[in-house]
């Protein structure tokens, strides 16, 4: 059951709305650790001289699961307990490193009133502000399911 905040907040959701940006940088503890708890174990994750001597890349590569999760982790800091997210789909399109600053972000771009729905465009970008992860997420506010 949809409560009255929760219509009050979809209420003042507006297309174009920007959801708050948030910014990371990975360390090798985490990377290995996320990586662990994945049972990922490509070693460009965690063998750096692998990653640079025998693939070619400047450093150890980011996992793209953990830039969607921080993509997932910003819009439901943005919705609170005034909704869920119903889908998310996105696209890892730039390699990532460990040192790199990345701020996830997005915008409201549609607005589905009869089933209280919004659609965000979120992202990841890199510290040049190239979107290294596009994407989108549909979001439900309420508890209608």
């Amino acid at each position: 059951m949809t409560t009255t905040s929760q219509q009050a907040r979809l209420a003042a959701v507006s297309v174009g709305d920007e959801l708050p940006q948030r910014e990371f940088e990975c360390g090798n503890v985490q990377l290995m650790l996320y990586n662990a708890a994945l049972w990922n174990g490509h070693r460009i994750h965690f063998d750096e001289p692998y990653a640079k001597e025998v693939e070619g890349y400047p450093g150890l590569v980011i996992a793209g699961p953990l830039l969607g999760d921080w993509l997932h982790q910003g819009v439901e800091e943005w919705l609170g307990d005034d909704g869920r997210i119903v889908s998310i789909d996105y696209s890892n399109r730039v390699a990532t490193y460990v040192g790199d600053i990345l701020t996830s972000g997005g915008t409201v771009v549609e607005l589905f009133n009869d089933t209280q729905e919004a659609l965000v465009d979120v992202f990841v970008k890199n510290a040049a502000g190239d979107v290294v992860t596009p994407g989108q997420v549909r979001v439900r506010f309420g508890d209608v399911w």
